[in-house]
């Protein structure tokens, strides 16, 4: 998975400037100095601390401390490292909050201004259409960055190691289990289950605890559960059905409906969120 999504080559990267900047404190004045070793620090423990994942985060977003850090450095010493300002280019890249963005493109601004002093009249005006031309670039690209780990979201799992999926994804799923079943001629039901919302996630593990690896669970919203399963007639299934639930205390109520009996072409994740809802049947050729 990390050589797939290029995280060792992410990791490298950041491992090098930080060798670049530690080699730079050489000849650094000692009024640099602290914000050189506070960025090869930051650069040293993002990379070992590196992981792939598509989800936001809930903390402070970690795309503030370089942002803060390239402008001390800028305002520290803005001849010793005007070259640094470029870097603003590859931070506006990377997919961040809105006021992430403000913020960072407040420092861009305030370190283009602080370069004022140490270019000329025509190589300043040149660094601003230049620069602008490149923030266009990178915050078109973060966009699209954005909209594309929006859509793999919705295809990862939920919880690691749990085979729970959004509800998204049960509708792209039907279609393929009703043609497992009727090609290896087995019986399917889709059981979908309602609990209290703090019982939620101990209900989740549990469920994906009770089913088969080649059984997806789904979490349709805060209250509404739903699972695949697949047997070899519908009376193995409904006594599976019966020990699933006698194993799920917490569970309110729950509804199944046999997997070759759903129309899935006009099916919504609305459709299952009230307990006994009766659903459009299949038409048959």
């Amino acid at each position: 998975m990390q050589s797939k999504y290029k995280i060792s080559l992410l990791r490298g990267n950041l491992l090098a400037a930080a060798v670049a900047l530690a080699l730079w404190t050489k000849t650094a004045p000692p009024q640099t100095m602290l914000l050189l070793w506070l960025s090869i620090g930051w650069l040293l423990i993002t990379a070992l601390l590196l992981e792939f994942s598509h989800r936001r985060s809930r903390g402070l977003p970690w795309q503030l401390v370089p942002g803060l850090l390239l402008l001390g450095l800028i305002a520290a010493d803005p001849t010793r490292h005007a070259l640094l300002f470029w870097t603003w280019a590859a931070l506006l890249m990377l997919p961040q909050r809105p006021w992430v963005l403000a913020v960072n493109l407040l420092a861009a601004g305030i370190s283009l201004v602080l370069l004022r002093s140490v270019v000329s009249d025509a190589g300043w005006w040149l660094l601003v259409g230049v620069s602008s031309v490149l923030v266009v670039l990178a915050i078109s690209w973060a966009r699209q960055l954005t909209d594309m780990n929006g859509a793999i979201r919705q295809r990862l799992r939920l919880v690691p190691g749990l085979n729970l999926w959004p509800g998204e994804q049960l509708l792209k799923d039907l279609p393929r289990e009703q043609t497992r079943c009727e090609r290896e001629a087995i019986h399917g039901e889709l059981l979908v289950l309602h609990v209290k919302r703090h019982h939620l996630w101990s209900t989740t593990r549990k469920l994906c605890e009770l089913t088969h690896n080649f059984e997806n669970g789904y979490r349709l919203d805060g209250t509404t559960l739903a699972t695949v399963l697949l047997a070899r007639s519908p009376g193995e299934a409904e006594q599976r059905r019966k020990r699933l639930l006698a194993a799920l205390p917490n569970c309110l109520a729950s509804t199944h409906y046999p997997l070759l009996e759903l129309e899935t072409e006009d099916l919504d994740i609305a459709s299952f969120k009230q307990p006994s809802t009766s659903l459009r049947p299949r038409e048959r050729a």
